[in-house]
């Protein structure tokens, strides 16, 4: 078993800054191949690699859990896109929120996360790492004055979702990041709902970028991933040693996956606004809604938050049924496009009910969700399609 993640290069710097989004996102991470002219990277599918004799690394590699080609131009490709200098990626969103949350914290340490946290982060802290001495104390993200008042000598980070899973609100990431700062804390944001197109928070002061890459990155509900992003060169030999180390890491061919999702980001990210802004436009005027949650909302109370640090305002939109709990099941039931599903982000539309499926870890806890809500992935199918399906699943 290798043990010399330190010794394999890192991903290095994006590739040309200066380019555009969408161009990084085709082409950062890999130049088309020099004896082939392939122009889609290889999926190095080999679990070991020739030595020069020993130690001589052919390229920085000797073993797949290391580091792997394909593995490497995802990672540099993550990079450019958040507009970092090191990116890693690993075999679950989850994943990454592990390392992480092992690379900064230590016994007796105590994290700020938020008051509607995703479900898996909350499962993970509150099951996992409390017992190992981690404190932590939910706070709304966009109240940057209850953020203040959550940190202690104690706190190491400040770990947001902005938007948040499932309610939608918003994070300050500028105002987060200088509260944070200020009382040396290192500050992480989850930005799998928004995706690097649409926010990027290294750019807002953000220490760390985390990814669920299974979502907008991959985009095709075909694979699982997660990612790390940072600016700083200690904090990304701390994920790189747990990467190896733990070996949380995907494989070949889902590294392979992710890079084909990341290079259609920026036009599917356009689609998918382009939907779910027609949805909340028919949503807001149903009788049996009681509530959008929508960003792009003028009326959503973070609005003008997310306008100044978001190019869209994404696919991801929750609603609450007039008639309560009963009547979000239905809905949920009676949708033919969408699909009634966990996860989000794909190129399909799906529909979930996330006190009983995604949030169910946190029933019974103050970051308990409503059971009348309902959140829908908006797809980039043709957008009347998506509107008569809910129209009718509603009636």
């Amino acid at each position: 078993m290798s043990d010399s993640a330190d010794r394999r290069p890192g991903p290095g710097t994006p590739a040309d800054k200066d380019r555009g989004f969408a161009t990084r996102a085709i082409h950062a991470g890999h130049e088309p191949d020099p004896l082939t002219g392939a122009v889609n990277v290889p999926i190095y599918a080999s679990s070991t690699f020739a030595q020069d004799g020993v130690g001589g690394m052919r390229g920085g590699y000797e073993y797949a859990r290391t580091g792997n080609p394909t593995r490497t131009a995802l990672e540099a490709n993550l990079a450019s896109l958040e507009g970092g200098s090191f990116g890693r990626a690993f075999g679950s969103g989850m994943a990454a929120t592990d390392t992480a949350l092992r690379a900064l914290l230590r016994p007796g340490d105590h994290v700020v996360i938020p008051d509607d946290a995703y479900g898996g982060t909350f499962r993970l802290i509150d099951k996992v790492l409390t017992q190992w001495g981690i404190t932590y104390t939910p706070a709304a993200v966009s109240d940057v004055d209850a953020i203040r008042a959550a940190i202690r000598p104690e706190t190491k980070v400040v770990w947001i979702e902005t938007p948040t899973n499932p309610l939608l609100n918003v994070g300050d990431i500028e105002a987060i990041a200088a509260v944070a700062h200020e009382s040396g804390t290192r500050f992480v944001v989850d930005n799998t709902f928004a995706s690097p197109y649409l926010q990027q928070p290294l750019a807002w002061g953000a220490d760390v970028v985390l990814h669920s890459t299974t979502k907008y990155l991959g985009g095709h509900s075909d694979v699982v991933g997660g990612a790390l992003v940072t600016d700083d060169d200690e904090l990304d030999a701390a994920f790189a040693f747990l990467q190896n180390g733990a070996g949380a890491v995907p494989g070949p061919f889902d590294a392979f996956l992710t890079l084909r999702g990341t290079k259609t980001l920026a036009v599917r990210m356009e689609q998918h606004s382009r939907n779910a802004e027609a949805l909340v436009d028919v949503l807001t005027r149903h009788p049996a809604i009681s509530t959008v949650l929508y960003p792009g909302l003028e009326d959503h109370p973070n609005h003008a938050v997310a306008a100044r640090q978001m190019r869209r305002f994404g696919g991801m939109i929750s609603v609450r049924l007039r008639d309560g709990a009963d009547a979000a099941r239905r809905f949920c039931a009676r949708t033919q496009i969408f699909t009634l599903a966990e996860s989000l982000g794909g190129i399909e539309s799906l529909i979930e009910h996330p006190a009983a499926m995604t949030h169910a870890s946190t029933a019974g806890s103050m970051l308990e969700v409503p059971d009348d809500l309902v959140r829908l992935s908006v797809g980039i199918e043709d957008v009347g399609d998506l509107l008569a399906d809910v129209t009718e699943a509603l009636s």
